[in-house]
């Protein structure tokens, strides 16, 4: 096991034999001239530890000596619950338009700063433009942003960022880097946490290894590092990956999958993208990249049904031509999805298995009874994922990363013709991640099913994607414009 590491200077924060639910720390100084990054894979315990730092869970022992007030938490979690309230607060069905939520601008002037000063934040990690753009129109990664300006020109005593480079493209990850960097320079104090050693940046001195809830090492970032055990704990055996559990049907054959003609979606003046045309045939998995905001996920939502506009765009999927009076659940009962939408929009209640379960019937929530061999295969894809024990568990009780697992079980269970991944592996840590793109690997293999497949991480780029969607963005007054064009 790491031995624990730690360097004698006058400490801006002392934890000691602190106890809450299945967090224990024994002895852990944060000084003040140390920025730390805490590194733990999924249910590791890093949500309690900012969870107790931030107020919201109360320790059942121990003791937090000189912590910094107030602290504020960017996460999966505050984004969901922040997108929750918008939803509250709509108003379009009292308005003769859509509403689309508080602008940007907006959202950034609640933090109780200046409106120079927010946009010249937003301008400096690149945001500027959706400062006019309502809310629940921007991607994953561009309201991840904002939040996160959000909570840096409210000025807390200590900012923790859970997780912060998740669903971002390579340029929105190096300025949130930058400025995270920077901000550490100007004295404040920021601490990171993490699920993937990678993800693990220069501008930290220190390092600790959070495991079950205990840190297990901890120290300077170069000396922990530096130590071999610690690859070993985050080593990937790809000889132990399961095989995948057979489906109870098998699924008809569409030939082509999707064809969509002059493919267009746009939001009045602006345009998200046009010009697409597209024909996928079965086996022709597909990887589509692009910046946040291009317009990948409003792509496959048109597929998957889940965009109002998929009905004044000449698409026809899976031999129905849409806006003819087909029904919806004709087109998704053959269509498996994982995303970051279906991720913030489960909001139903049930458990892990009954989550899983309700893949076969393609809503949020189980709402139907379930036969013997649905819940039994539903029981052997919580099993593979590494989650038998906890079938029983509330879905909103998981850890983020083991919700994510949960769905992706949920979208694989009926091993359907077309599978749709919008950045399936958000929010796990790298052994979930190396399993699941394994499972994935191996459903190409079936060739039962196609894959079409977003992901910002070039390793995640797998050799059987042999089609690629690429959105491109190019600059206009009214800010940026994005392309697709195949590669």
């Amino acid at each position: 096991m790491l031995e624990a590491i730690r360097e004698k200077a006058p400490a801006r924060m002392l934890i000691s034999r602190l106890k809450a639910s299945s967090l224990y720390l024994q002895d852990w100084e944060i000084q003040s001239n140390e920025a730390w990054c805490i590194l733990g894979g999924n249910a590791s315990g890093k949500g309690l530890l900012a969870s107790v730092l931030t107020g919201e869970l109360k320790p059942e022992s121990g003791e937090i000596d000189e912590l910094p007030r107030p602290v504020s938490w960017v996460s999966f979690e505050q984004q969901h619950a922040f997108y929750e309230e918008e939803l509250r607060n709509d108003d379009t069905d009292f308005i003769n338009r859509l509403d689309t939520g508080s602008t940007g601008l907006q959202v950034l002037l609640r933090s109780g700063c200046s409106r120079s000063a927010a946009i010249e934040l937003a301008n400096r990690l690149g945001v500027g433009y959706i400062l006019d753009r309502g809310y629940r129109l921007l991607s994953s990664g561009e309201a991840r942003k904002l939040l996160l300006l959000k909570e840096i020109l409210a000025g807390p005593e200590m900012l923790i960022l859970d997780e912060p480079y998740e669903g971002l493209d390579p340029e929105s990850t190096e300025q949130v880097n930058t400025l995270a960097a920077s901000l550490v320079q100007e004295g404040h104090s920021i601490l990171l946490l993490v699920n993937r050693l990678d993800d693990v940046p220069d501008w930290t001195t220190h390092l600790g290894i959070l495991q079950k809830g205990e840190l297990i090492a901890y120290g300077r970032r170069e000396k922990i590092v530096s130590k071999p055990e610690l690859r070993l704990l985050f080593e990937f055996n790809e000889s132990k990956v399961p095989e995948l559990p057979p489906p109870l049907e098998k699924e008809p054959i569409y030939d082509p999958i999707l064809e969509l003609r002059k493919g267009k979606v746009q939001y009045g003046d602006t345009l998200q993208f046009s010009e697409l045309d597209w024909t996928l045939r079965p086996g022709e998995h597909t990887l589509i990249t692009g910046p946040n905001g291009a317009g990948k996920s409003t792509l496959l939502q048109l597929v998957s049904g889940d965009h109002p506009q998929c009905y004044c765009n000449d698409l026809k999927i899976l031999g129905f031509q849409r806006g003819t009076g087909e029904s919806i659940w004709d087109i998704k009962r053959h269509i498996g999805l994982v995303s970051a939408s279906l991720h913030r929009d489960y909001r139903a209640p049930g458990n892990a298995l009954t989550t899983v379960v309700s893949g076969f019937f393609d809503s949020i929530g189980l709402y139907k009874r379930p036969t013997a061999q649905q819940l039994k295969l539903a029981s052997d894809w919580l099993r593979i994922m590494g989650l038998g024990q906890q079938a029983n568990t509330s879905f909103r009780q998981l850890s983020w990363g083991q919700q994510r697992l949960v769905l992706i079980a949920r979208g694989l269970i009926k091993q359907p013709p077309l599978m749709i991944l919008d950045e399936p592996t958000q929010g796990l840590d790298d052994l979930n991640r190396h399993l699941v793109l394994a499972f994935i690997q191996r459903l190409a293999a079936l060739k039962r099913t196609t894959l079409l497949f977003v992901s910002h991480r070039q390793d995640e780029h797998l050799p059987l994607f042999k089609r690629r969607i690429a959105f491109t963005r190019r600059t206009v007054e009214s800010g940026p414009l994005f392309e697709a064009c195949w590669e």
